[in-house]
């Protein structure tokens, strides 16, 4: 199936978390370039049967789930996704490649470099084919969304994509972190299918030993896939049609643990949408290979969830609509107030949130 067209409207956000996030809480390089190991960063757990608030570290998640239940992971790969482009007249571009649309076409995000990083463009765009390098262009079709931030475009490449970015593109980086890192620093480590722009980043403290001790306490892993588009969402924008795969196997797992009373917990966003794109009213899950455009909002609720590892998000971010649905709003803001308390780390290099119903 075609992807669905991107969202024409916006979500209102005068309901949404707001708060002022310190600039030195926003986590500049990987927790192994402050001497510490992946699954050494901050875990902040709020239990929603009691109200308690837990911080403790990340390596200690075992001891917070239960023999029976089921960590849910997406295995979707970082791919270096920010390529540099030069328009006919001149003008210097980098575009974030988001979403692939069919073989040749993607959406894409074009950014005015600047110093170090890049900022949104504002303003029209040059005209004509971008050149990107070694004989391959890019060319502007049409606005995708009503946001006019992500376009569709017609990508030609001199060879299969993956294998030109491998060369050419390089991970996707915001003015925050203050230096390049290689694509691995932005790979969990159970990936198995290369294809998110940017890094499904609740997952990252995880390692073998880690999943190792869940496995031998009883609780199972199981996989999916969503490849996720860009981050970078405007407040009020609502997030964009992202490809999702639960297999079969998944789909058992997760019925067959909720109909047993134990808990069912997503590692990440992407894993509640993938899982909630799956599921029906009364939260059974069945085997998915297709486009979701499902947003999650208090309103709705989440049917197939029983808990969510994630990253911190930023003040008004659609993700917090999806975390409220989950923990509700008085957990969440005391977990947002703790956070901010205790100094603990944003973005993909920072700390997590452990949230159990």
């Amino acid at each position: 199936m075609s992807p669905p067209t991107a969202p024409a409207a916006t979500l209102p956000t005068g309901s949404r978390l707001s708060f002022d996030l310190p600039p030195e809480l926003e986590a500049s390089e990987p927790p192994e370039a402050r001497g510490l190991t992946r699954d050494a960063v901050r875990m902040l757990v709020a239990d929603g049967r009691d109200g308690a608030l837990v911080h403790t570290a990340f390596t200690l998640l075992p001891r917070f789930l239960e023999a029976g239940d089921l960590v849910v992971v997406n295995t979707s790969g970082t791919i270096p996704a920010a390529v540099d482009a030069v328009s006919p007249d001149g003008t210097a571009l980098v575009i974030h490649l988001s979403t692939q649309l069919s073989p040749d076409r993607w959406a894409v995000e074009p950014r005015r470099p600047v110093d170090r990083t890049t900022d949104r463009w504002v303003g029209p765009l040059p005209s004509g084919p971008l050149r990107l390098g070694d004989g391959a262009w890019l060319r502007l079709d049409r606005p995708y969304g009503a946001a006019r931030r992500l376009w569709e475009a017609t990508l030609h490449l001199p060879q299969p994509v993956l294998t030109w970015l491998a060369v050419h593109g390089r991970p996707i980086r915001y003015g925050y972190v203050e230096r390049p890192w290689p694509v691995s620093a932005y790979q969990n480590v159970y990936v198995t299918e290369p294809g998110s722009a940017e890094m499904p980043s609740a997952g990252r403290p995880f390692t073998p030993e880690v999943i190792t001790r869940l496995v031998a306490k009883g609780v199972g892993v199981t996989p999916l896939v969503l490849h996720t588009g860009v981050a970078s969402l405007e407040a009020g924008e609502l997030p964009y049609p992202e490809h999702v795969k639960v297999p079969v196997s998944t789909a058992e797992r997760v019925n067959a643990t909720r109909a047993a009373g134990h808990r069912v917990v997503a590692i990440g966003t992407t894993v509640v949408r993938a899982l909630e794109s799956a599921a029906d009213e009364q939260g059974r899950v069945r085997p998915y290979d297709d486009w979701t455009d499902v947003v999650i909002t208090p309103e709705r609720g989440v049917r197939a969830v029983d808990g969510l590892l994630t990253g911190w998000h930023e003040p008004e971010a659609s993700h917090l609509l999806m975390l409220e649905a989950v923990a509700g709003r008085e957990l969440l803001v005391r977990s947002y107030r703790a956070s901010l308390d205790e100094g603990y780390r944003w973005h993909e290099f920072g700390d997590v949130h452990l949230i159990l119903r």
